[in-house]
């Protein structure tokens, strides 16, 4: 990815960076100063059932500032980057035809890099093929499931991990549905989308994320996160939906079903959060080099710093003047 170019809108800032950063708070902050609306970039809020167990914004917080995107799906849905970016565009669209400054937040790091670098035009997949991979990948599993995938389509095998099922899946759907590998439209050069983008990354050490990932867990299950999670399993959902992989949800389904004590359930999460935000911070690091990086927690003091260098980059005044 390039490196921005200061002042050319429109505009459009990305904030990306790890689950408990702060990463909410300073959209939801910069909306306020720049008059923008925030637009949410994580994968997993956008399905309405996960309020709590995602932290999505508060009621509060959105009526201090315009958001879109957060909770717009149901559970029973699929969402991808290719789908995720159509919505994105429309709400950037939307927020720029109102005068107002898109800021767009979240932990995807793919969604964020599909918004702005564009995405390889695979054809679409047919409901049909989509259920038979998911069927055989659960029939075979997954070393057996990859292996039928290297048969078909060895130069996608060669790249895949057998435990990475999501890709491994949509790589088997692809050459099954159009007979080509998914390498060769992975090669054709995307659209990229006619904005300045802003991409900022808050990657706080590594001890102070790891003290935000624990009271996080703690909040969340003040705020109800076990009543959430039965709600969202007694819809007796297909367990390869996105929304039945959030973080939470099998940790906090074990307590539900009697296989262990809410403080052991309470750990697990503490330490799925903890995996989850490693993972981030990796994805973050190496796959959005042309972003500016703050290596702490967002606070007061970081605010000071990041606003002026919006100013700039963006070319647009305080709310007020």
């Amino acid at each position: 990815m390039k490196a921005i170019e200061l002042g050319k809108p429109p505009s459009v800032v990305v904030i990306g960076g790890p689950t408990a950063s702060g990463k909410s708070t300073l959209a939801l902050r910069l909306a306020e100063t720049f008059d923008g609306t925030v637009i949410n970039g994580d994968a997993i809020q956008v399905y309405r059932e996960l309020s709590v167990l995602t932290a999505r914004p508060t009621a509060a917080e959105t009526r201090r500032a315009p958001h879109r995107l957060y909770g717009v799906l149901s559970a029973h849905q699929r969402c991808s980057a290719a789908r995720w970016r159509t919505m994105a565009l429309a709400a950037i669209a939307a927020a720029h035809g109102k005068g107002r400054l898109p800021i767009v937040v979240g932990g995807t790091g793919l969604y964020l890099r599909a918004l702005m670098e564009g995405l390889s035009p695979v054809p679409p997949v047919p409901p049909e093929v989509r259920e038979k991979a998911r069927a055989r990948h659960a029939e075979l599993g997954s070393a057996a499931f990859h292996a039928e995938l290297a048969s078909l389509d060895p130069v996608m095998a060669r790249r895949l991990n057998p435990g990475d099922s999501q890709r491994v899946i949509r790589a088997w759907e692809v050459i099954t549905a159009t007979g080509r590998s998914l390498a060769l439209f992975q090669k054709i050069r995307p659209a990229k989308a006619a904005f300045g983008f802003v991409p900022l990354v808050i990657l706080p050490p590594r001890e102070t994320l790891i003290a935000a990932c624990d009271a996080r867990a703690v909040r969340m299950l003040e705020e109800g996160a076990l009543e959430e999670v039965k709600a969202l399993l007694a819809m007796n959902l297909d367990p390869s939906l996105p929304a039945m992989k959030a973080v939470g949800v099998r940790e906090l389904g074990g307590h539900l079903a009697g296989k262990a004590s809410r403080p052991a359930a309470l750990a697990a999460l503490q330490q799925a959060t903890r995996q989850y935000a490693k993972r981030q911070i990796t994805w973050f690091r190496h796959q959005m080099p042309g972003a500016q990086t703050w290596p702490e927690q967002f606070s007061e003091s970081l605010e000071r710093v990041i606003f002026p260098f919006i100013r700039k980059a963006v070319d647009r005044p305080t709310s007020g003047g």
